[in-house]
């Protein structure tokens, strides 16, 4: 294993995630806010090398110019086909292209259907997932500029990484997204035992995330549909859901 991966909590509810390559390289995902992403690399040593964006939204992208003013050699490596949404990109990726940070190596995997351009990044050494909002712990993201089967063909090379893989999402969404699972399967024994789990760690005001690829494909219900028409039919309730 060349990196590790720390959630680093922002705004109301997202995450942007820390990486620390073995040979010292920095790395910071979807920085929605600044000041958590600065206070994080500092207590990281004060090296940042790297700001890796999934996608254009603003809880996604609004602390990049804080960051960069804080980290000014900090590069940024983002989509190209979403590059005219982007902050200025020094690296603009395509899908199918491998990402170096330091020694690690990332696959970009397009992941289009909550917007166009999202691509996520899978460092298969490391069983490390950066998924942005295409996929959750217990979810998956709202289509707004896609459709839901858009999405559900986005989610599928996913749902074959190996099961130690480590989601790594955009939002603290997992409560909610239990209590939506829970309606749909509600006989799902390790649905229940991940909803207890979530409950005990939000009461402790913990994250719930990383999640495991494993612990997602058995509860997880929209990894868990059929087809794409189930899929939508589960996105489609859980819009309503309240």
């Amino acid at each position: 294993m060349t990196l590790s991966v720390t959630a680093i909590p922002c705004l109301k509810d997202n995450y942007a995630w820390l990486l620390r390559g073995s040979d010292g390289t920095v790395g910071l995902c979807d920085p929605g806010e600044a000041g958590p992403a600065v206070a994080a690399v500092e207590a990281a040593g004060g090296r940042l090398d790297w700001i890796l964006l999934t996608h254009h939204h603003g809880d996604h992208i609004d602390g990049v110019a804080g960051v960069k003013a804080r980290f000014p050699d900090a590069r940024i490596a983002g989509a190209l086909a979403d590059m005219h949404r982007l902050p200025a990109l020094d690296a603009t990726l395509r899908p199918g292209e491998e990402f170096k940070l330091g020694r690690a190596r990332a696959e970009v995997i397009d992941t289009p259907g909550h917007t166009h351009g999202h691509i996520v990044f899978h460092f298969p050494d490391d069983r490390i997932l950066l998924a942005g909002d295409t996929l959750f712990s217990l979810g998956c993201g709202r289509p707004i500029e896609g459709t839901a089967e858009e999405l559900f063909q986005s989610i599928q090379p996913l749902k074959a990484l190996p099961d130690a893989t480590l989601i790594c999402c955009g939002h603290e969404y997992t409560a909610d997204n239990a209590r939506f699972c829970l309606s749909i399967e509600p006989d799902n024994a390790d649905l229940q035992a991940r909803a207890a789990e979530v409950a005990a760690l939000r009461a402790a005001d913990r994250p719930t995330v990383p999640t495991t690829l494993g612990d997602e494909r058995r509860a997880n219900v929209f990894l868990r549909a059929k087809d794409a028409a189930t899929f939508a039919a589960y996105r489609a309730a859980k819009n309503a859901f309240r």
